[in-house]
């Protein structure tokens, strides 16, 4: 059955249904997505390779001609953050604010529509940045005698059962299971009224599939694509970095960072952005964070792009006190602004006290949120100088770093 549907959509040539349709794509993006680790930002707001998520995708989808309009459904609060992509067209219409769920914010993206209804609604993630117009196509010609059509690719791995998450109870038939995908494609005025007859019994339904199955309608297969990837958890950050990479020839780059404080009068230091019980503090123009000042200055050689004093310079009174977190955090998004991603970050502290060890797992984590990155592509290393120099003396603390980075080749 498989290989017959692939066939009849790869084969037929005709695209969409012959009959012209008007297609609105609504995106749903009212979440926080707090799967994809901590951060100020939703998920949706967060850079990939430079660019915002939500961006990328609402772009994904302006590309397809075939679209009449994109309406995004954004969250409560999240206005500032959407207007912020900067993004113009003439087929994006003004955001919807939608719900607590899924289904709610589905369901008032319907809404808005229903006084100029469209024929076809495509429903799709905000999170999917890899949608292309020939899923599209797929998507629209499986609706020539259906319903509904769902997106999806085939179940590769063998499929385990368990009732109690400790011990197997039974192996499914993968050549029946299918895993789902968006945009998910409709008649509007089908899925229009399912959406409101659903709501009225639960707002748990996980997508709009699931919904029209409820309510009886048909919902034909359509061939996904193992590239549309939904961004849910950390990792998968990195790995659209890649995707998007492909094809484009990269070149990798080393760069090196040194960073040096005295201490003062105190009672705790600021390392890699985590306090940490002392004797004394460390004395600087901003919170005198020697491990995130290295790493940042590595970042930005790397970058061949100066260092800390040129992109924050110390005269200004505006970095007086401040938390270094911002100037690691400036190094990285401009790798991203490149085209390019992190791939790795090494620092070593040189001090006699206070002792590391018991810190380097938190330093790790806070690194790696700052910087956007998994925490295995941070290291933290710590040493002292068998009592010479300076930080023998325990006169202040040094530290050193290294980032590579990938870049495309100019």
């Amino acid at each position: 059955m498989r290989i017959k549907f692939a066939q009849r959509v790869a084969e037929s040539g005709q695209g969409p249904m012959s009959e012209e349709k008007t297609i609105v794509a609504l995106v749903v993006a009212a979440g926080r997505g707090e799967r994809a680790g901590p951060g100020d930002l939703p998920k949706q707001y967060r850079p990939v390779a430079g660019m915002p998520l939500l961006a990328r995708t609402l772009n994904a989808l302006l590309a397809v001609k075939t679209i009449n309009r994109v309406i995004p459904v954004i969250g409560t609060g999240q206005e500032e953050m959407f207007a912020a992509l900067g993004l113009s067209d003439a087929r994006l219409s003004a955001a919807v604010i939608g719900g607590d769920t899924r289904q709610v914010s589905a369901l008032k993206g319907l809404q808005s529509l229903a006084g100029n209804p469209p024929d076809i609604v495509l429903i799709h993630d905000g999170a999917r940045p890899f949608v292309d117009a020939v899923l599209i196509d797929n998507v629209v010609a499986a609706l020539a005698d259906a319903d509904g059509a769902l997106p999806v690719t085939l179940v590769t791995d063998t499929i385990k059962r368990s009732v109690d998450g400790k011990t197997v109870g039974g192996t499914e038939d993968r050549t029946q299971l299918f895993a789902a995908q968006t945009p998910q494609g409709f008649h509007f005025n089908a899925i229009y009224n399912a959406h409101r007859r659903a709501i009225e019994m639960s707002d748990g339904f996980t997508d709009d599939a699931a919904i029209a199955e409820w309510a009886g309608l048909s919902v034909a297969l359509a061939q996904g694509n193992t590239r549309n990837i939904k961004i849910t958890l950390p990792g998968d950050f990195e790995r659209a970095e890649r995707m998007m990479s492909e094809g484009q020839a990269m070149e990798t780059r080393v760069g090196s960072g040194y960073d040096v404080h005295a201490f003062a009068e105190g009672d705790a230091v600021v390392l890699g952005n985590i306090s940490i019980p002392h004797t004394a503090r460390l004395k600087g123009h901003s919170d005198a964070d020697v491990v995130l000042h290295a790493l940042a200055d590595a970042i930005y050689g790397a970058l061949a792009d100066g260092d800390i004093g040129k992109h924050f310079p110390p005269s200004e009174m505006e970095w007086k006190g401040a938390d270094s977190s911002i100037f690691l955090e400036h190094a990285a998004n401009l790798v991203r602004k490149r085209g390019g991603r992190l791939v790795h970050m090494d620092a070593t502290i040189i001090c006699e006290y206070p002792k590391i060890g018991p810190h380097v797992d938190a330093m790790r984590a806070r690194i790696a949120e700052i910087a956007g990155v998994s925490v295995d592509r941070v290291a933290i290393k710590a040493t002292t100088s068998e009592r010479l120099g300076f930080t023998g003396r325990q006169e202040g603390i040094a530290a050193q770093a290294v980032a590579t980075i990938a870049l495309p080749r100019s």
